[in-house]
């Protein structure tokens, strides 16, 4: 590979596809050689050393197989990702010499820290519930943030002993108190107006606290794209989370 990372964009004619690449254009490291869509064909990625993906989560497994196939690197915002999904990419990546893929259930510098500040907070807390509100055009609820979160949340209960997050509730027939993740209850709001807002809040005999974090511009998820694509070329295999690369 050379200095310059060349880079192609699958899904570049959604919001977020269009802003990567912007990026990408004006990364002075980078250079954008294919943009993608519904209906392309990804070919040879016009030469990409890494493909941005940035698609749905019907399509994102099969465009990620053939990134791999073709020995092409990939940074994945597409959410969606089951562990059932995770083990069948992982396989397909762990036989494809040298080629790295990032799942990054969030690009915000500033909601991976919120995930790392909830994931300190869950040992002190018995009461502990995540809401999260996006634009009315996403297509999966919960979003891989608040799952990710949501999960990072359960390990640090576990790791300090606290068992279930108390709840009284016996007949919910509507499903008011939203969905459970690993035992935690994550709530899902779409609203139009709004692009990516997260809350966590934690609850103890007196007190209460609550982390939040808001992406009002989809610009805000760019520095994490970029580095992404920067890292997952010299790190081989399957990575879940770009906090990986940030050392959060």
């Amino acid at each position: 590979m050379s200095e310059t990372i060349k880079v192609a964009v699958i899904g570049a004619g959604g919001r977020m596809g269009s802003e990567a690449a912007k990026a990408v254009e004006a990364a002075p490291d980078m250079e954008l050689v294919g943009r993608f869509d519904v209906g392309d064909d990804l070919g040879d990625l016009g030469g990409a050393d890494v493909a941005i993906e940035l698609t749905v989560p019907d399509a994102s497994p099969g465009n990620l197989a053939h990134c791999v196939s073709r020995g092409v690197s990939a940074v994945v915002g597409t959410t969606g990702w089951t562990e059932e999904k995770l083990a069948t990419l992982r396989s397909q990546v762990d036989a494809a010499d040298g080629v790295g893929v990032l799942i990054a259930p969030n690009f915000s510098i500033g909601a991976l820290l919120m995930m790392k500040f909830a994931r300190e907070a869950a040992a002190f807390y018995e009461s502990v519930e995540v809401v999260e509100i996006h634009h009315p055009n996403k297509v999966d609820a919960p979003s891989g943030t608040a799952a990710h979160t949501a999960r990072a949340i359960a390990e640090g209960r576990r790791e300090a002993g606290l068992g279930d997050v108390p709840d009284a509730t016996e007949h919910d027939p509507d499903g008011a108190r939203g969905a459970r993740v690993d035992g935690i209850p994550v709530h899902a709001i779409r609203m139009r107006g709004r692009v990516a807002h997260q809350e966590v809040q934690f609850g103890a005999e007196g007190e209460a606290l609550t982390i939040r974090h808001d992406s009002f511009e989809r610009v805000s998820f760019m520095p994490g794209v970029l580095t992404g694509v920067r890292n997952v070329v010299t790190t081989p295999g399957l990575t879940v989370g770009l906090e990986n690369f940030l050392g959060l």
